[in-house]
């Protein structure tokens, strides 16, 4: 049983999903102030097809709203999964969902 793990690393403004304890990927952003944008979204080829990139983006979405941010979807990855989610709608503001296609 392979065991996940996301965890935010601020000194490299990005999510990292481990899986097993090797680094499997990242959700890179930039904070300002009360709003969370995320710029670019990895996974490595090696653990590709295991739905990690999904597991990184609800994590890291999850841990914006228990911290009351607004979301930047910027990434297309990111934003991608939240037009197939959109029971996480919220956290992009109104005035921007249009923009970013939800």
């Amino acid at each position: 049983m392979t065991t996940t793990a996301v965890a935010d690393n601020p000194e490299k403004s990005r999510y990292e999903i481990t899986s097993d304890g090797e680094l499997a990927g990242f959700a890179e952003y930039h904070r300002y102030e009360n709003e969370i944008a995320f710029i670019h979204t990895e996974i490595d080829p090696r653990f590709g097809g295991q739905g990690l990139g999904g597991v990184l983006a609800r994590a890291a979405l999850d841990d914006a709203r228990a911290n009351d941010l607004a979301v930047l979807p910027y990434c297309p990855f990111i934003r991608g999964w939240l037009t197939k989610h959109p029971e996480y709608h919220d956290l992009v503001p109104a005035a921007k969902r249009e923009r970013f296609g939800l």
